[in-house]
């Protein structure tokens, strides 16, 4: 399991990344708009701003996902990108289309 940890105003956060193939992070704290992150999963260095607030348990982008592209998290496909996210971003049902459960999605991903 990845870890990381970053500060805004010398508050400390978690989030955790389990693969360094994720393309998500998960904040463990509520991490406010504009808190720069490093995360930190094995040899995987991502450095981004959080763009808007992330709540407890929410995901965020690490890297740029373009629209149609599989979203990684704890080395699994969760779903598809409906458009292009940058990171920082806050991932959820507003960007993201979920794929498990429809036999006729999984082939797409």
């Amino acid at each position: 399991m990845c870890t990381a940890t970053w500060t805004n105003v010398q508050k400390a956060h978690k989030v955790v990344m389990m693969k360094p193939v994720d393309s998500v992070a998960v904040a463990l704290t509520d991490i406010p708009a504009g808190t720069r992150v490093r995360v930190v999963c094995g040899e995987s260095v991502f450095e981004v701003e959080v763009l808007e607030p992330i709540d407890f348990g929410h995901k965020f982008a690490v890297r740029p996902i373009a629209a149609g592209e599989s979203i990684l998290k704890y080395g699994e496909v969760i779903g598809r990108a409906t458009s292009d996210i940058r990171p920082g971003q806050h991932v959820h049902i507003h960007n993201l289309e979920g794929v498990r459960g429809r036999g006729d999605q999984l082939a797409k991903s």
